[in-house]
């Protein structure tokens, strides 16, 4: 077990190596930052003293090295546009960030479990058409367009809930929340469903049944127990997707976090801002989906030797 998870381990630290190395470079590609921090009628040696401020005098191999070394210790340079610690104003952004994400993903639980659960014990009924036709339209649905209808409705034309912001109560959250919590809750009710349906053909779960044991136990403590490792290996995949569509989110509703930030950094050209954070959301998704290997490794001893 023990070498399975530093195998697993080290090949989380290569990937998100060769991660750093693509975000560096691609990043480059938006443009020269220099172009967005001194103006068009500066002479050029205020452009050559920017770009040693910001060592893009040296070769791109020195660049990244430079920057690396800094973002072992921790150290992510300094906002180009703002001349604010990266880190600084990441945490500044997070908790706003966070705040959305756990809502979006209590909502993912309470909803998409349940659906998904009753719609495989009650299959072929009303219920589970309409949850069906739901998980249809909650994937089909690009979330950008729905935060939109969204804001249209409820804050347009039945004047119910705010545009956009955060300066208020729980009443700026709804929208953000559910726009962000909408795809998952699908994805959730339908992985529940079809793994409900497998598990609720087995013996036991008839043996059970047969026994007299009431339902609900059947269905949460029989079936779903054993139904919920595609489940949780999804669970990882709905954070990232969270923490990825946040950007979008977050523009639409003016929502102050981390996507945002990103957002707004690439449009300023501020290369050390977005290196970081899509550097922070690639080591959350390695490291989401290394707990959930090493996890099913102790569920599923098979698997440690695959």
């Amino acid at each position: 077990m023990t070498r399975y998870i530093i195998r697993r381990s080290i090949h989380a630290l290569i990937t998100l190596f060769i991660v750093s190395i693509a975000v560096f470079m691609i990043v480059r590609l938006s443009g020269d930052p220099v172009e967005v921090l001194v103006p068009d009628e500066a002479p050029a040696e205020a452009y050559e003293e920017v770009r040693r401020m910001l060592h893009l005098d040296e070769h791109i191999t020195v660049q990244y090295y430079i920057w690396m070394s800094k973002v072992l210790v921790g150290d992510f340079g300094e906002s180009t546009t703002q001349r604010i610690p990266v880190t600084t104003l990441i945490l500044e952004r997070f908790p706003a960030t966070l705040q959305l994400t756990v809502i979006a993903l209590l909502i993912t639980v309470f909803i998409g479990l349940p659906i998904g659960v009753y719609s495989a014990a009650y299959r072929g009924t009303t219920m589970d058409l309409l949850a069906r036709g739901f998980a249809v339209l909650g994937q089909a649905l690009p979330n950008f367009w729905l935060g939109i209808v969204f804001i249209l409705i409820f804050a347009v034309w039945l004047d119910w809930l705010p545009a956009a912001g955060r300066e208020g109560g729980f009443e700026f959250m709804i929208m953000p929340a559910v726009t962000l919590g909408w795809f998952p809750v699908a994805g959730v009710m339908r992985l529940t469903r079809s793994s409900m349906l497998e598990v609720l053909n087995s013996e036991y779960v008839k043996l059970a049944r047969v026994k007299g044991v009431r339902e609900s136990l059947v269905l949460w403590k029989h079936a779903f127990k054993n139904a919920a490792l595609p489940v949780l290996t999804y669970s990882a995949l709905i954070l990232i997707f969270m923490v990825r569509g946040s950007v979008i989110v977050e523009t639409v509703f003016a929502w102050p976090g981390v996507g945002r930030l990103v957002l707004e950094s690439v449009y300023n050209r501020d290369f050390p801002i977005v290196q970081a954070v899509v550097l922070l959301f690639a080591s959350f998704f390695i490291t989401a989906n290394l707990a959930v290997d090493i996890l099913y490794a102790y569920l599923n001893p098979k698997i440690r030797y695959g």
